[in-house]
């Protein structure tokens, strides 16, 4: 008989949540996006999920991040090519969790996560299969610490699975230059590695 995987622990979430989208989405809420393209916690071609922000910080560092190695950044965007920031309510539910070291245990990640032990990050390919398991068992979504956060930042991400007709409402949608406030130039350093780009809309649309 084969092992059963061991159970996940979960953490409760709901309420408002953040999503980065490309001003040309028409439905920047919309699954699809995710499931063609794939994320952390799906691979391409999987099932769909939509990824959020709990917090302004952890939108802004993942939208910090896409720059990364480039010799521009996201202070450097023609305001109308800049992403959108867009609101959403969550229904509370119990999430599997990767925010506290027992659950990223349970789970089969390292406390350490979103880096391994050695500090290096932790790929999608690690964990891909993980988010495969939780909605084969009928999880709503994984609420996990952000890979792209930066210091001081306080905000997690929710992978939420849509699941049947359910879907996710946008309650506001502000334009990159109504939400994007310029930092200090010393605020700029420090963001995670890119690894975790995920639905990061690119130059080429969703």
């Amino acid at each position: 008989m084969t092992a059963r995987a061991p159970a996940f622990r979960h953490v409760r979430r709901g309420g408002r949540y953040l999503r980065v989208a490309d001003p040309s989405w028409v439905r920047p809420l919309d699954p699809r996006y995710a499931r063609e393209r794939g994320g952390r916690w799906n691979p391409p071609g999987s099932f769909p999920v939509v990824y959020l922000f709990s917090a302004l910080d952890v939108a802004r560092s993942f939208v910090l991040g896409r720059f990364e190695g480039h010799p521009y950044d996201a202070f450097d965007l023609v305001p109308e090519t800049g992403p959108d920031l867009v609101e959403t309510e969550v229904p509370p539910e119990r999430f599997v969790d990767v925010v506290t070291a027992e659950g990223c245990l349970a789970a089969g990640l390292p406390i350490t996560y979103p880096r391994d032990e050695d500090g290096s990050p932790i790929p999608h390919e690690r964990c891909r299969p993980i988010g495969e398991r939780a909605w084969d068992r009928g999880e709503p979504g994984i609420a996990c610490r952000s890979a792209t956060a930066r210091r001081n930042d306080s905000g997690e991400e929710l992978a939420w699975f849509a699941r049947g007709p359910r879907g996710l409402r946008t309650r506001r949608r502000r334009a990159f230059a109504e939400w994007w406030v310029p930092l200090p130039a010393k605020a700029r350093t420090g963001a995670a590695p890119s690894e975790d780009r995920d639905e990061l809309p690119d130059p080429s649309g969703g």
